[in-house]
C-alpha cells in the first residue's frame, strides 16, 4: 500500500473570534485583562487617549514579550471634531554612548532568524548593548498630558491592580518563555524571575492557573503612579534605572533618559478609493514601504471579493515595494528579524480613534531584567545595520528604520476605521489587507478579520495561508516563490492585526487577531 501522509498541521481545528459591538467605546489588545481596563478608564469618565495609555501601561505585565515601560512605539491620534490625525512618535533611538566598535562583526551570516551580519556574541540582539534608549513612558507622557481628560492617578490604577497580581501562569506563558529560555539564562535576574529553578513556569495539571510577580515592577508602576511619568525620566525612578543600567553593562545614562521625550507629529496622509484617506506613522515606520504598494494598487483588479487576480497583483506589488525599501538599506535588512510587538486600538463614546503599536523587538526584548526597577528593555539596537557605511548603520542618538504600521483611516474627515499589528515586516501585508477586505470589498469586519491572507516580506517569494482557495494557491505559485503555511498561535506565520470600525449611525465594532490565544476586543 501507497501512503503519503498530508502536511502537519498543528492545529486540526477551526478557530473563531468574537467581535465587540456598540455604540459607545470599544477597545481591542492582545491581551484581554489590558482591554478591560481601558473599558474601566472609560467607564470612569476617561477619553480614548486616557483609556489607550491605561491599556499599555498594563500590557507591561500581562504581555511582556511584546511590550512594557522598556519599549518604544508609535501611536495615531484622531480626535472627534478635528479633520486630520496626529502622530505620537516615541521610537528608538541609540543612546549617545553607542560605538559602532562595540559591534563587531565575525565575517559570517547569522543563520536562524536574522538575516544579516553576524555580530559577536550576538551583541545587537540581546544583552546590555542591545538596548535603545527605553522611550514608551515618554510616549505615554506625552499623550497623556496633551490629551488625556482623567488623573494619571486614575489612568494607571489598572494597570497597577494587574501588575499586583502576576502575571498569568498559563500554557500560554509556558510557551512564550520557553521560546526564549536559551537566552533569559544569561542574564541574573531575568532568570530569577522567569526561569524558577532554571525552568519556565508551567501551569498546574488540572484546575486554575496562578499568577507570578515581575520582579520589582509593580512597584515601579505604583510610584509612577504617584510622581507621574516623567519620574521616568528625571527623578527617583529615573536614579534607579541609572544604576541598573550600571550593574548590567548598559550605557544608558541619566543625561540619555533626562533628553528622551516623544514628538507629536502630523500624520502623512494617502488619498484612498471611494474617498478615503490613510493617515499614516512618520517616515521611520513602514508608512513609506506602504505608500508605494497604496498607489500601485489602486490599479488593480476590484471585483466582489479578494480573487486569484487580486491577490497575485497584491504579492507582486509588495515585492516591488520591498526591493525599493531594502535597495537603500543594503542587502542585509535589520528589519528582517522575527519581532515581538503588540497593538491596541481605542475608540471613545465621541468618535475619538487611537491606533498604538509598541514593541520591546524581539520577544522579551534584550531578555535584560533589571533589578532595581523590573523593567524588562528592549532589544532596538538589533534595527540598526551591523555593517559599517550602510544608510541604517549604528551611530550615536541615531534613529533606526522600523516595521510598525498604526493606520487611522477618514472619509469627509472624519475617522473610520483604526488598525494596526504586531509582527515585524509581516505587519504591513496584514493591516493593508484587513483594512481593504473590509473597506473595499465590503466585507464586515468579522469576515474581513477571519479571512485566509498572503504576506510578502521581501523581493523574493510570498508566504500564503493553506485556507486560500486552491485557484488562488497555484496563481500565487506560477508567478513566483510560494510558502503555503498555516495560520495559528505557534509557528506565527502572519501579523497580529486587529481593528475598530465606526459606521455612519455611530456603530463601533472591533475585533482583534482571531490566531491570539489571549487578545479580546470589549465594548462598553
Amino acid at each position: 500500500m501507497n501512503f503519503t501522509p498530508a502536511p502537519h498541521t498543528t492545529q486540526n481545528w477551526h478557530i473563531t473570534k468574537p467581535a465587540a459591538n456598540g455604540k459607545r467605546g470599544i477597545v481591542v489588545s492582545q491581551a484581554k485583562p489590558a482591554a478591560e481596563a481601558g473599558i474601566a478608564i472609560l467607564e470612569a469618565g476617561g477619553n480614548a487617549i486616557d483609556a489607550a495609555v491605561g491599556t499599555a501601561l498594563a500590557l507591561a505585565s500581562q504581555e511582556p514579550w511584546n511590550s512594557g515601560i522598556g519599549g518604544i512605539g508609535f501611536c495615531v491620534v484622531h480626535r472627534a471634531g478635528e479633520k486630520t490625525a496626529q502622530v505620537v512618535d516615541f521610537g528608538p533611538v541609540a543612546p549617545r554612548k553607542t560605538r559602532p566598535d562595540q559591534y563587531k562583526l565575525t565575517g559570517r551570516m547569522t543563520t536562524d532568524l536574522f538575516a544579516w551580519a553576524e555580530v559577536e556574541d550576538d551583541a545587537n540582539i540581546h544583552g546590555p548593548l542591545s538596548v535603545a534608549i527605553p522611550s514608551s513612558v515618554a510616549g505615554y507622557h506625552k499623550l497623556h498630558s496633551t490629551w488625556g481628560r482623567l488623573p494619571l492617578a486614575d489612568v494607571m490604577a489598572p494597570a497597577v491592580v494587574l501588575a499586583k497580581r502576576g502575571l498569568p501562569q498559563d500554557w500560554y506563558t509556558t510557551l512564550k518563555i520557553a521560546l526564549s529560555a536559551g537566552v533569559l539564562a544569561k542574564y541574573p535576574e531575568s532568570a530569577r524571575v522567569y526561569l524558577r529553578n532554571g525552568l519556565p513556569p508551567v501551569p498546574p495539571y488540572q484546575g486554575t492557573p496562578g499568577f507570578f510577580r515581575q520582579g520589582n515592577l509593580p512597584d515601579t508602576l505604583e510610584y509612577l503612579q504617584k510622581a507621574g511619568l516623567r519620574d521616568y525620566y528625571e527623578g527617583d525612578i529615573a536614579r534607579a534605572l541609572v544604576e541598573d543600567f550600571a550593574t548590567v553593562g548598559s550605557h544608558i545614562d541619566a543625561e540619555d533618559l533626562r533628553n528622551c521625550a516623544a514628538r507629536i507629529l502630523p500624520a502623512t496622509e494617502v488619498p484612498w478609493r471611494n474617498g478615503r484617506v490613510m493617515q499614516l506613522a512618520t517616515g521611520l515606520t513602514a508608512a513609506p514601504t506602504l505608500m508605494r504598494v497604496l498607489e500601485q494598487m489602486k490599479a488593480a483588479t476590484w471585483g466582489v471579493e479578494p480573487d486569484a487576480a487580486w491577490f497575485t497583483t497584491l504579492a507582486r506589488v509588495m515585492k516591488e515595494a520591498y526591493a525599493e525599501r531594502l535597495a537603500g538599506l543594503g542587502e542585509a535588512d535589520s528589519n528582517a528579524a522575527e519581532t515581538c510587538t503588540t497593538h491596541l486600538t481605542v475608540c471613545d463614546a465621541e468618535g475619538t480613534m487611537v491606533a498604538m503599536t509598541t514593541t520591546l523587538m524581539s520577544s522579551m526584548g534584550s531578555r535584560v531584567l533589571l533589578p532595581k526597577t523590573g523593567v524588562l528593555l528592549n532589544n532596538g539596537m538589533m534595527w540598526f545595520d551591523p555593517r559599517p557605511g550602510q544608510a541604517n548603520s549604528v551611530a550615536p542618538g541615531k534613529r533606526p528604520l522600523c516595521n510598525m504600521c498604526p493606520i487611522i483611516m477618514k472619509q469627509d474627515d472624519r475617522p473610520v476605521a483604526a488598525i494596526g499589528a504586531s509582527g515585524g515586516r509581516r505587519i504591513m501585508a496584514s493591516v493593508f489587507q484587513v483594512l481593504s477586505f473590509h473597506a473595499d470589498f465590503g466585507m464586515t469586519v468579522e469576515a474581513a478579520a477571519h479571512h485566509p491572507r498572503i504576506d510578502v516580506s521581501s523581493a523574493d517569494g510570498a508566504t500564503a495561508d493553506r485556507r486560500l482557495s486552491p485557484d488562488i494557491l497555484a496563481a500565487l505559485a506560477a508567478v513566483g516563490p510560494t510558502e503555503i503555511v498555516e495560520s495559528g498561535a505557534v509557528p506565527i506565520n502572519f501579523a497580529c492585526p486587529n481593528i475598530i470600525v465606526q459606521g455612519p449611525d455611530g456603530s463601533r465594532t472591533g475585533i482583534s487577531d482571531v490566531a491570539s490565544p489571549w487578545s479580546a476586543a470589549l465594548a462598553q
